[in-house]
């Protein structure tokens, strides 16, 4: 059976639908891309010309013949990342220019490549206008979320892929490829042979945060203040600290959560509400963690002491959300119209401060590391070498690590304790490389890309993962939707015969 089919590659980024068509039979009739960096890596990887290059997707109007056409739409819209403006994003309307495309030029299939964001209930109407306008381009067509671990690669990635076909017997025969029973794991890119071991396997293990978790316990380590679990490691867990300041963290952290303390998701904690958890705690005890810098003072109520008449609008418009003359932090962050105004809380409340109209009346004590995906001293998390996956290359670089050591547990105690042991205070962890980073997402691991690594991360976390497109280009195949094309050329060339 001959494959020969012809392709469009928008989006193309540094090419992992060229890379995955290609070894299918595919051959590039064009690309479209307007980042410098991966127009030169595409053309260095793939020997392509810039001349091939359609250039900006919104002022092409029309493309040479081909079979199929691809998109790896940019995905910001969308994603839980971003501002999930949909449609009302600019980048949104990028689907609209794809779209028109298609319409106009009529191949036989293509695969359209989003963030799994777009099948979120809150995107539900962008998706189906989406795929209505698809049908009205003249396209039968679905929509498969697909996650990159279940098709040979160790990487946690959820894409949405739409798929579509011109003809509808072909749509009819097309089936989503069961995933593989042989998966690619971490260890295989790290090239770790991993020691069998064989555990009781702890049931009761809270796997609500777990990207990989084996006999209860999970295969990386979080560096986290806000959360807690058997295998998260705190700041009081690194600074040196006393049993009784150990105490006094998790009182924060097993209570900064509840509604009795205010309206957001976590809340700083007071003096006072710390002794009606434990009337022995003072104040130069709270004062103590704040110097050791695992807890911060922040400023939560405010008394208005005067309000004048040449005000900037949005001060006026803070203290109108006044309660008794008073400002509460938390109040003002849950507050629509604030919200609506886009006001900046903290720089009003500072200006408010300096013209003397505000006086700080109550404070209270958070952990000075309130940002979960930032981690602890630029760590967020190290993965063993036991885990199946990595976290889902991103375009900017993130605080996550590797260990090639694997530790053995045995009970939830020794198995944190002999990580920070031979791990963390060993500093035996470090970042993937960019030949990791290539095999992760299904490249060959001596793929061209530049030294740069906040260059290389970006071209890599913005692809496509390489094998998924490998295996729904042979599903499609599987089809026989090109060879129809195939058998015309034949019979032609048999009668000027």
């Amino acid at each position: 059976m001959d494959n020969k089919f012809t392709f469009i590659d928008l989006f193309s980024g540094i090419g992992g639908f060229h890379q995955a068509l290609v070894s299918n039979g595919g051959v590039c009739k064009g690309y479209s891309e307007i980042n410098r960096d991966a127009i030169d890596t595409y053309c260095k990887n793939f020997s392509e010309k810039k001349e091939h290059n359609l250039g900006d997707i919104t002022k092409i109007d029309s493309l040479p013949a081909h079979d199929l056409l691809t998109a790896g739409v940019p995905c910001q819209s969308w994603s839980i990342a971003g501002k999930n403006l949909g449609f009302d994003d600019d980048r949104g309307q990028l689907w609209n220019d794809t779209i028109y495309l298609l319409k106009k030029s009529q191949p036989k299939a293509f695969i359209f490549e989003n963030v799994k964001g777009l099948v979120d209930p809150r995107n539900k109407e962008a998706l189906n206008y989406i795929l209505k306008r698809i049908k009205e381009a003249g396209y039968y067509t679905d929509y498969y979320v697909v996650n990159s671990f279940d098709y040979g690669v160790p990487q946690n990635r959820v894409r949405i892929y739409i798929i579509g076909f011109k003809e509808e017997q072909y749509f009819k025969k097309f089936q989503l490829p069961k995933a593989l029973d042989n998966k690619v794991k971490l260890a295989d890119i790290l090239g770790v042979k991993l020691e069998e071991v064989k555990v009781q396997e702890n049931k009761e293990e809270n796997r609500n945060m777990s990207l990989s978790s084996k006999n209860g316990f999970n295969d990386y380590f979080l560096f986290n203040d806000l959360r807690n679990g058997k295998t998260t490691i705190h700041s009081w867990d690194i600074i040196k600290t006393t049993a009784r300041e150990k105490d006094i963290c998790y009182l924060l952290l097993k209570n900064r959560r509840k509604s009795a303390y205010g309206r957001l998701d976590g809340n700083p904690l007071s003096l006072e509400h710390f002794i009606s958890l434990d009337a022995t705690i003072k104040q130069d005890e709270l004062d103590k963690l704040v110097e050791l810098e695992i807890f911060k003072k922040v400023e939560y109520v405010y008394a208005i002491k005067k309000v004048e008449e040449d005000l900037l609008e949005d001060e006026l418009l803070i203290l109108k959300q006044s309660d008794e003359n008073r400002l509460i932090l938390d109040e003002l962050k849950v507050n629509k119209i604030l919200k609506l105004n886009r006001v900046s809380i903290a720089k009003t409340i500072a200006q408010l401060k300096e013209k003397n109209i505000l006086s700080v009346i109550e404070y209270r004590y958070e952990f000075k590391n309130s940002k979960i995906s930032t981690g602890l001293f630029g760590i967020n998390r190290i993965f063993l070498p036991t885990s199946d996956t990595f976290p889902t290359l991103v375009a900017s670089d993130t605080n996550d690590y590797v260990t090639l050591k694997q530790i053995i547990p045995s009970c939830d105690e020794s198995y944190r304790e002999e990580f920070l042991k031979k791990v963390y205070k060993s500093k035996n962890y470090r970042k993937i490389t960019k030949e990791e980073a290539c095999l992760i997402q299904g490249f060959p691991k001596d793929f061209k890309l530049p030294e740069s690594r906040a260059r290389w991360m970006k071209l890599i976390g913005n692809s496509v993962s390489i094998p998924v497109i490998d295996i729904l280009c042979k599903a499609i195949l599987e089809t026989s939707v090109f060879e129809s094309k195939l058998n015309k050329e034949s019979n032609i060339n048999k009668l000027s015969a």
